[in-house]
């Protein structure tokens, strides 16, 4: 009887074992299983290091306590804020209180940029906005997004450039990679998935050229500034 007990033990510690090495073998097997740790999206893990997420952190309470609250007239302070965070932004450009900023470190603004409410700067990668450029209320602004073609789906990002004199109309949207030309204009809720010629008004999604802007339009706009 104990013998039989011993043997029905023995198989079942046995049969335990191999489920066992199977799932490892199945789990080590799988090329999206990450050995090493790294948190990857398609396991529900962070894209960040912890330090960085805490540094976003600090940032974001930063501007909802100092600037999210402030009137239009202090420009300055919201650019100074900004400045001690990394951006690179002149004193003439305007980020209004509600503008969503990912991260200041990669924003550069030239003389006379302006950004309105509510727009969202996802800038992973860096965006450039060039002179006298407008990015308008709600506008988005994405310079990442995911690899399709690859199972854990990792984070991709490119930079976008906002040409000089160029304007983003309300609730458009601007992709990863997409260079905006000298004095383009997307209209609303456009959506520019590749890059923008330079003096062409573009509308529509995906956004397709409608017709040419006279250069002149920004060089009025300069001047009269």
């Amino acid at each position: 009887m104990r013998e039989a007990r011993f043997v029905h033990l023995s198989a079942t510690v046995k049969f335990s074992r191999l489920n066992k090495d199977a799932t490892m073998r199945s789990r080590y097997d799988d090329p999206s299983f990450n050995p090493a740790g790294v948190a990857l999206p398609r396991f529900g893990g962070p894209t960040y290091a912890l330090r960085f997420r805490l540094l976003r952190l600090f940032w974001m309470a930063a501007w909802l306590l100092l600037a999210a609250w402030t009137p239009p007239q202090l420009r300055r302070w919201r650019n100074a804020l900004l400045r001690i965070f990394g951006a690179r932004i002149h004193e003439t450009a305007t980020v209004h209180a509600k503008a969503r900023i990912w991260w200041p470190a990669h924003l550069v603004m030239e003389d006379y940029a302006s950004m309105g409410p509510g727009v969202i700067c996802y800038n992973v990668a860096t965006i450039t906005i060039r002179s006298f450029a407008s990015v308008s209320q709600r506008a988005h602004l994405c310079t990442g997004t995911h690899d399709v073609q690859d199972s854990t789906f990792p984070l991709v990002s490119r930079p976008i450039v906002i040409g000089a004199n160029a304007w983003i109309a309300a609730e458009a949207f601007v992709g990863p990679g997409v260079m905006v030309g000298e004095g383009a204009v997307l209209g609303a809720r456009g959506v520019a998935a590749r890059s923008l010629e330079a003096w062409t008004i573009y509308v529509g999604n995906p956004a397709k050229p409608v017709r040419a802007r006279r250069p002149e339009a920004g060089a009025a706009h300069a001047l009269a500034s």
